[in-house]
């Protein structure tokens, strides 16, 4: 597991800058399925759109980790 990483003095653990990156990036691609219309097949937008954001965070939480989910959750 890599260290925190110092935003201007502050400590920052580098899986809570993948919950933001991974916020961020499922609201653009919320966005993107609903210009498309998408969300006219989906059953609970907010139910589908948490999942999108959990599931884009562990991605980027692999990513950050080296490739493994285990370590990037258990430490």
């Amino acid at each position: 597991m890599t260290g925190e990483i110092d935003i201007a003095g502050v400590y920052v653990h580098p899986l809570l800058i993948a919950a933001v990156l991974a916020f961020l990036l499922a609201e653009l691609v919320a966005w993107g399925l609903g210009r498309l219309g998408f969300y006219r097949f989906v059953w609970h937008r907010g139910l589908f759109d948490v999942a999108l954001t959990i599931l884009l965070w562990a991605g980027l939480a692999a990513l950050i980790t080296g490739g493994s989910l285990a370590a990037a959750f258990t430490g």
